[in-house]
């Protein structure tokens, strides 16, 4: 039987990591692969990570399994992280999730179940898990415009345009901040706009919030999902907590499904929990009970956001470098959208050829689309960058 299988398509981040680690150059720079690292190129282990994980060390007294939906305390913490109470928790039901991806894949198969015909309105770009998991679910996919390549910035106007068949049997799925792979964001305006287009509709908001803390701060970076939450009848949030806990590897996410009415909330859950059965039973509880002894302790918390804004100022810093170094070394402003995009990635504007120029002749690996990790530079390497950017003709 095993024999009838065939080859599946190659993951491009997964291919330029294999070719980033089989590249001899000492020179070589990784800024493809959407993990956070500081100037010493590590992934390091937050301070507040590993205080909780030495309070769990001595005062945990069992592994057995968790419930179906996760440890309630992580979905009250991170609940109140997300949505700051904006809404009713009673009508919230929630679910613990092999990280970020297992919330996306938990939320898609929660809407099929719900609708086997309904259609997914997404942005182009957008995650390129996002579409294989749909596709793989087999859930149509609609994409609608989102990034002008001219401005390196929102569409806002095609977006609209584009939304404008999306129906009461659709969703809609929304990045809440640092949008992947762009950098670019609606502004709050432009939030309350698509949020009267989704209550006029009557279509269902999904939120993928992947990097709450990376880019204007922790309220900042969540107020276009509270705003969501807090405006529409119905909506779903998918959170994970490796980056902004750095907790990558322990797969820790949550999803959430905020209905209508009260009395809807406990058939959901029931749906919840009966597709985590299915999928992996109980979800992974280490994560996410660093995350709760984090979040419950004023001191830990302290400690944990401190960091997490000096993560975030370094990103900024490191946007604003580059964005001066091209200006200097081009003689124009036409890389001034780096600064502005918040986040971890950027769109540089550039070709698959001039990326491969890149990788070929500068050891620089960067994905094929012109997705750029700002946070795998260091001071030292802006410099170098911005001139093999220059010299490759972007």
């Amino acid at each position: 039987m095993l024999n009838n299988l065939k080859e599946q398509p190659k993951d491009k981040i997964l291919g330029l990591m294999a070719l980033y680690r089989a590249d001899p150059r000492s020179t070589k720079l990784d800024l493809g692969v959407g993990v956070y690292k500081n100037d010493e190129g590590v992934t390091p282990v937050m301070r507040a990570v590993k205080a909780a994980e030495r309070i769990l060390v001595e005062e945990q007294t069992s592994k057995s399994y968790v419930g179906l939906a996760g440890d309630p305390a992580f979905a009250a913490v991170m609940s109140d992280l997300l949505l700051e109470k904006c809404v009713d928790r009673a009508r919230m039901a929630a679910v613990a999730t092999p990280g970020g991806t297992g919330a996306v894949r938990q939320a898609f198969e929660l809407i099929k179940v719900a609708n086997s015909d309904v259609r997914v309105f997404v942005s182009d770009p957008t995650w390129p898990n996002h579409v294989s998991i749909l596709g793989y679910l087999g859930i149509t996919v609609v994409n609608y415009r989102y990034f002008d390549t001219e401005n390196r910035a929102v569409d806002f106007d095609g977006m609209m345009e584009d939304l404008a068949d999306i129906t009461a049997q659709d969703v809609i799925l929304l990045h809440g901040c640092c949008h992947n792979p762009t950098g670019a964001n609606l502004n709050l305006t432009q939030w309350q706009t698509l949020i009267d287009l989704i209550n006029e509709k009557g279509c269902l908001p999904m939120i993928d919030i992947a990097y709450q803390g990376f880019g204007d701060g922790l309220d900042e970076d969540a107020a276009a999902t509270r705003l969501v939450a807090s405006s529409v009848p119905q909506s779903l949030i998918a959170a994970s907590c490796s980056k902004n806990f750095g907790i990558y590897r322990e797969r820790t996410g949550l999803l959430i499904a905020i209905n209508e009415n009260i009395g809807e909330t406990a058939v959901t859950q029931g749906n919840m929990n009966h597709l985590n059965r299915q999928n992996f039973s109980f979800p992974p509880d280490h994560g996410a009970r660093i995350v709760t002894t984090i979040l419950t302790d004023d001191a830990m918390k302290a400690d944990w956001i401190a960091e997490l804004e000096e993560m975030r100022l370094g990103m900024l810093t490191l946007r604003q470098g580059l964005a001066d170094e091209l200006q200097r070394l081009s003689g124009s402003n036409r890389f001034g959208f780096i600064a502005e995009h918040r986040g971890m990635f950027s769109q540089i504007g550039t070709t698959p050829d001039k990326v491969e120029k890149l990788r070929v002749e500068h050891a620089i690996y960067m994905v094929g689309d012109g997705r750029l990790n700002i946070a795998g530079l260091n001071a030292n390497s802006v410099r170098v960058l911005a001139e093999a950017i220059i010299e490759a003709g972007i």
